[in-house]
């Protein structure tokens, strides 16, 4: 045997590779499951993504008409089929402008009506803005003005009770309140 022929005896294929069964898929979605397979195979080997088409434009209309048909007796059979084609190709062409244009007409509408969402959200977002500001301010002056009420009481407190707070210090210090190291 000769060093391109495998267990199988088939020739021609490189040894350690073994043919895959034939499978064929019933449905899309065992379809899609075998074709990821087949990639995950090999995850070194780049994945064949294809282009996008182009999009179909009708040839452009001739700028000078050299054989300009006329309604005279006497044109032959095939006139008709040439004129047939011409007009045919013009219609497309039409089709295809009206397409382009409706289609411009809707990005524009798209686009008008984004902007308008925009402006709506900002305006609301604005708005909030506006509230919260305003309860924080009203939270901060409600703080404040208990923060001075408190100094008020403070000051008339520590003025009658002074006397009493540095004996309190001093009772304090004299008695811990936790001894470290012992449980």
């Amino acid at each position: 045997m000769s060093a391109t022929r495998e267990k199988n005896g088939r020739p021609g294929k490189p040894p350690g590779k073994e043919s895959q069964p034939l499978i064929i898929a019933k449905t899309p979605a065992e379809e899609q499951r075998l074709k990821l397979e087949r990639l995950m195979r090999n995850p070194d080997k780049p994945a064949p993504i294809p282009d996008r088409p182009k999009e179909w434009n009708p040839r452009a209309p001739p700028e000078f008409v050299r054989d300009v048909m006329g309604s005279s007796a006497g044109a032959g059979s095939g006139e008709f089929h040439v004129y047939r084609h011409l007009r045919r190709r013009e219609y497309q062409r039409q089709d295809f402008l009206d397409k382009m244009t409706e289609k411009q007409k809707m990005d524009l509408d798209y686009l008008d009506k984004v902007s308008d969402n925009q402006q709506a959200a900002d305006e609301r977002t604005a708005k909030r803005r506006e509230k919260r500001e305003k309860l924080k301010q009203k939270k901060l002056m409600e703080k404040k003005a208990k923060q001075e009420a408190n100094n008020v009481e403070d000051s008339e407190k520590s003025s009658s009770s002074s006397e009493e707070d540095d004996q309190e210090r001093e009772d304090d210090a004299e008695a811990p309140s936790f001894v470290m190291g012992k449980r």
